[in-house]
């Protein structure tokens, strides 16, 4: 993790050679599904592979990426993933077929297994060769109002399982108040019972397919760490993303950019708990954007 973190992926990968060799005939059946490993470091060319999405639907999609890489050496690649992601999945090229992720087994004959989020691990990228072509998911923008204003997505909560990453609304709300912006909200779940009345048009859905159409017609995500953040991410639209002190491994420390999203900027706590600091940061970048904007599209597009 340490490694991870510095982007010293070379580091990290000796590690786990050293964990996949001491692991090595020990079954984590028993484990949750999030805590299994899968690889057993067979080799893949030539391959029948499944591809296990055990994690949650952010780390699928940025890990999916790597199907195009697996399917250039296997023979066949079977990906075991969340139903809510098929539509957009099946716009990746290297899947032959996908399969609903279920608490059974996959039902597919395959000859090597692997978890989604191992796929770096298998193909010991660095920062310099990991897969980061963008948009790797595709879909019709859908046909949000225009009224020549800079359309920005806001997401200020996720689950329950990580509450330090949550945002408090009020913070936000001023962003609406930004001359030359229109906030549309894509929060989902029990942080919209929180949105103030009034504050931004409501936007999102709980249909994954029709949250990235609207996304893919955005100017601007904003977002906590969570899946719509890696959803623009990948359909490669301009994002910022606000992240907490201890951040997770993936947005590494210090970099105020993403290897993984080259459209992705960090906004990072510079103390545990100071959103205010971040979002002060955020709205003076956001009146500065909306300005070029305005001057870019005085009349709209």
């Amino acid at each position: 993790m340490r490694h991870m973190r510095s982007g010293d992926f070379a580091a990290a990968w000796r590690v786990s050679d050293e964990v996949l060799r001491s692991r090595r005939g020990q079954s984590c059946a028993s484990l949750p599904r999030h805590y299994q490993w899968i690889w057993n470091g067979g080799p893949l060319q030539g391959k029948r592979v499944l591809i296990r999405c055990y994690h949650g639907l952010g780390d699928t999609i940025q890990f999916i990426r790597y199907a195009r890489l697996v399917r250039q050496v296997a023979r066949h690649v079977t990906v075991w993933a969340q139903p809510p992601l098929f539509p957009l999945l099946a716009t990746i090229a290297g899947i032959d077929e996908l399969l609903p992720l279920h608490e059974g087994l996959p039902g597919v004959e395959y000859d090597v297994d692997v978890e989604v989020m191992e796929l770096p691990y298998v193909f010991r990228s660095s920062l310099q060769t990991l897969p980061k072509d963008v948009p790797y998911l595709r879909v019709a923008p859908a046909a949000l109002p225009w009224d020549g204003k800079l359309r920005v997505g806001i997401v200020w909560q996720g689950g329950d399982w990580t509450p330090e990453r949550a945002v408090p609304v009020s913070l936000l709300e001023p962003l609406a108040d930004i001359p030359g912006v229109t906030t549309h909200i894509l929060q989902r779940g029990a942080g919209l019972e929180t949105r103030p009345e009034g504050f931004g048009l409501l936007s999102g859905s709980d249909d994954v397919l029709e949250a990235a159409r609207v996304i893919a017609a955005l100017d601007l995500m904003i977002s906590i760490d969570s899946m719509p953040a890696h959803l623009a991410g990948a359909l490669g639209v301009r994002t910022w993303t606000l992240l907490q002190t201890e951040a997770d491994w993936r947005w590494m420390e210090e970099r105020p950019d993403s290897p993984w999203y080259p459209t992705m900027r960090l906004f990072r706590q510079r103390r545990v708990g100071d959103w205010e600091g971040v979002i002060a940061r955020l709205t003076a970048e956001l009146r500065l954007l909306a300005m070029e904007h305005q001057r870019r599209c005085p009349r709209g597009r």
